[in-house]
C-alpha cells in the first residue's frame, strides 16, 4: 500500500509516469477508473468510495477531488470534520481504521503533517495529503505539470519561489521540483526560511536528477532568468500573525517590476487563494503571463491521475496504465 503524505513519497519515474497519466486523462475524462466488477454479474460494477476528510477550508481541493473521484467513475465521500465525531475529539487513529473499513482511499486536508501521518500509519488504504502546513504535494503536482504544458517539460527549467519560504507550497517545490530536475531558487526573510532537512533532501534529489535548489533572502536574484516565478498568500488559515506577516513579507511582491527580471516568456503560479495587492498584484495575475487559471484546472487532471495510481492502479504506474488501455 502507498501513500502519498509528502512530495518524495514518489520516486522521479513514478513522478514522470504521473505526469504522463495526467496528460492521458485530461484528454479522456471520464475513463472508467474507480470501479470494481462484481464477480458473477456480466458488466455489473461498484463505484469505488473515496473519503475526502476537510479539517481545513478549502475551495479547489474539495471540488477538484470531488470532479475528479466522479469523473473516474468512483463515489466521494466528503466528511467535513466539524460536523463528524473528529469535532467531538475521536481520535484520528479510531477515523482511519473505521474509514478504512468503508472506502478505498482517504485525502486529507488538515493542519499539521504530523496529524496527517497519524491518520496513514492507522488506515488500511491510501492516504493522500490536500494539504497541510508542511506540503502540497497535490498542487505541486498539478504545477509541474503547468510547466511541462509551457516548455514541453519541466526537466532544466528554473523555477523562483518568492515569498514565505518555509511554507508547504515552498517546500513542495523543493521537494517536488528537485525530483523533476527543476532548478529551484526559493527567496524570502531570514524568518521565513524552510526547514534544513528538507532543502538536503532537496538538495539531494537535485543531485541525481540533475538539477539544484539553493535558498536567497534576495528575490531579485531569485527571479533574474527564470522560467517560472511562484508565490502564495503571506498569511494562511490559522495563522494569527498576519500583520507583521505583511510587513515582513512587503518586499517580496509578485509585481511588473519583479517579473521583468524574469526571462521573456516566463509563466507566473500562485496556488490560490490569491491576496491580491499583497503577494501578487491584479496587473500580473490577469497579465498574459499569469497561468494561475490553468494551474488551478490541472489540479483536477493532475488528482485524477493520483487516484488511477493509488487505487485503480494498486499502487503501481504499469497497472494504472493497463487500466487506461481497458
Amino acid at each position: 500500500m502507498k501513500h502519498f503524505l509528502r512530495d518524495d513519497d514518489i520516486t522521479a519515474s513514478q513522478q514522470r509516469m504521473l505526469l504522463t497519466l495526467t496528460d492521458e486523462l485530461r484528454a479522456a475524462p471520464t475513463a472508467p477508473l474507480l470501479a470494481t466488477p462484481v464477480p458473477d454479474l456480466t458488466e455489473a460494477t461498484v463505484p469505488r468510495s473515496i473519503a475526502v476528510v476537510f479539517e481545513k477550508e478549502s475551495t479547489r481541493s474539495r471540488l477538484s477531488f470531488h470532479v475528479a473521484i466522479t469523473q473516474l467513475g468512483g463515489s466521494p465521500v466528503v466528511v467535513d470534520s466539524q460536523t463528524s465525531q473528529l469535532a467531538r475529539g475521536e481520535t484520528i487513529e479510531d477515523t482511519a481504521r473505521v474509514l478504512s473499513g468503508y472506502v478505498d482511499a482517504i485525502v486529507f486536508r488538515t493542519y499539521t503533517q504530523e496529524r496527517a501521518l497519524a491518520l496513514a500509519h492507522a488506515a488500511r488504504v491510501p492516504v493522500i495529503n490536500a494539504l497541510t502546513d508542511a506540503f502540497h504535494p497535490c498542487q505541486a503536482l498539478a504545477d509541474l505539470y503547468t510547466i511541462a504544458e509551457n516548455f514541453g517539460s519541466a526537466t532544466g527549467r528554473t523555477l523562483a519561489y518568492v515569498g514565505d519560504t518555509g511554507n508547504n507550497m515552498s517546500q513542495s517545490y523543493l521537494l517536488a521540483g528537485a525530483l523533476a530536475g527543476l532548478h529551484v531558487r526559493v527567496a524570502g526573510p531570514p524568518q521565513y526560511q524552510p526547514a534544513p532537512d528538507v532543502v538536503a533532501r532537496a538538495a539531494a534529489l537535485a543531485k541525481t536528477a540533475g538539477g539544484s535548489v539553493s535558498t536567497t533572502h534576495d528575490c531579485r536574484a531569485a527571479v533574474d532568468g527564470a522560467d517560472v516565478v511562484a508565490t502564495d498568500t503571506w498569511v494562511s488559515m490559522g495563522q494569527q500573525d498576519g500583520q507583521q506577516r505583511l510587513r515582513d513579507l512587503r518586499d517580496y511582491q509578485v509585481n511588473s517590476d519583479l517579473v521583468k527580471l524574469a526571462a521573456p516568456h516566463a509563466i507566473v503560479l500562485h496556488c490560490l487563494p490569491a491576496h491580491r495587492g499583497e503577494e501578487i498584484t491584479d496587473e500580473v495575475m490577469d497579465g498574459p503571463q499569469s497561468r494561475v487559471f490553468d494551474q488551478a484546472e490541472n489540479r483536477l487532471h493532475a488528482q485524477k491521475a493520483l487516484l488511477a495510481w493509488l487505487v485503480a492502479g494498486h499502487g503501481g504506474p504499469a497497472a494504472a496504465k493497463e487500466h487506461l488501455s481497458k
